[in-house]
């Protein structure tokens, strides 16, 4: 990056994709997230931001993270000040100075830390891809071991409420706040104007249907990341309550006094998503921003994330990924077209005929005959 200095307001947050909804060029972003994923910095490089300080590692090494890497490539200022203190040194809003990797309030200097380049992270990258094994055996391990306790949940099902959203031999896209789930929303705009799925939106994927001018038909999660204005949208709601019945975003949703449906599913919220469209008889399961690699996999950071790898065993048959679709649907021409190329000839015509006196000689005589 070419300044020597800048100088912005702090925007502090330890939820980075919190941070990412009002933050913008002018700031400075300070956030404590180990291991920036891929999310949080295609988020944080659409905000425009220019400067981030993570008081945490940027790039752990505990598995091949491509997140920093996308962030300094997106023409951001990365630095690391691992375990400063300045979540509790600097107020939301404060005008700071930024030079080379040091932050400085009034002259006096906050922290001082590392910036992290292209290369050193691109280097860092190919090394963690090389020991990727190693994370592969215990996500392995992880895996098996979920199924000697939670593997009824491939052959008996699970506990569905009531719903008054039919899924049953109709399409439904999920869609997640995962990583290019923007881009791929609006690669099936198509699908979504021909086929009309249900649209589930897993927390914060729910703001991105939103966003993209629908509306949800159901939305599912533990609510930590979706807005109030969304939960009271109309949509049905479907809390991921976890083992023993707790349900964290069920306090919030009787707070706002918006009805919904506890679902107890142990894993993750996408999980209770595909289930849900599963177990209710779907046709087609379209999945936007959901994980379906296994380094966005290991990426999460969860144990609980092997039971993702076992929902896929479950619903495979009728999952697929959104950009597959999109590629089905590019080319195929609707009605609308053709209609509109037909328009566009009959106004031709009555154009050539005002402006033609010949023209319009001959349409007289032809109707009088007629006639």
């Amino acid at each position: 990056m070419s300044f020597v200095e800048f100088r912005g307001h702090a925007r502090l947050d330890r939820r980075t994709k919190d941070l990412t909804k009002r933050i913008g060029p002018d700031d400075v972003a300070i956030i404590d997230h180990a291991d920036l994923d891929r999310v949080s910095a295609e988020e944080l490089v659409e905000a425009g931001v220019r400067v981030v300080v993570n008081v945490s590692p940027s790039q752990t090494g505990r598995y091949p993270n491509p997140g920093p890497l996308e962030l300094v490539r997106g023409g951001v200022r990365l630095i690391d000040v691992p375990g400063a203190d300045l979540f509790d040194q600097v107020s939301d809003g404060e005008l700071l100075s930024v030079r080379g990797a040091s932050v400085y309030r009034n002259g006096t200097c906050l922290a001082q830390g590392r910036m992290l380049g292209e290369h050193e992270l691109q280097t860092a990258l190919n090394e963690q891809r090389m020991r990727v094994t190693g994370a592969l055996r215990a996500f392995a391990e992880n895996t098996l071991e979920y199924l000697r306790d939670e593997g009824r949940l491939l052959t008996e099902g699970i506990e569905l409420p009531a719903l008054k959203t039919r899924l049953r031999d109709r399409h439904v896209l999920v869609v997640a706040r995962g990583p290019g789930h923007k881009r791929d929303l609006r690669m099936v705009r198509t699908y979504v104007r021909e086929y009309r799925p249900v649209l589930i939106g897993v927390d914060g994927g729910a703001d991105a249907i939103v966003e993209a001018g629908w509306r949800p038909h159901l939305i599912v999660g533990d609510m930590d990341s979706v807005s109030d204005q969304t939960l009271r949208g109309g949509a049905e709601i479907v809390v991921h309550a976890y083992r023993g019945g707790q349900a964290p975003g069920a306090e919030r949703l009787q707070r706002l006094g918006v009805p919904f449906h506890a679902v107890s599913v142990p894993g993750i919220s996408e999980d209770v998503a595909f289930l849900l469209a599963y177990e209710k008889g779907a046709q087609l399961i379209v999945a936007v921003g959901t994980h379906f690699n296994l380094i966005e996999f290991l990426e999460r950071g969860r144990a609980g994330m092997s039971s993702t790898f076992v929902t896929r065993l479950k619903v495979g048959e009728i999952l697929v990924d959104a950009k597959g679709v999109s590629r089905l649907v590019a080319h195929r021409v609707g009605l609308w077209p053709l209609a509109v190329l037909a328009v566009v000839g009959l106004l031709a015509i009555v154009v050539a005929v005002l402006a033609s006196p010949a023209l319009r000689s001959i349409i007289e005589d032809l109707v009088r005959t007629l006639l």
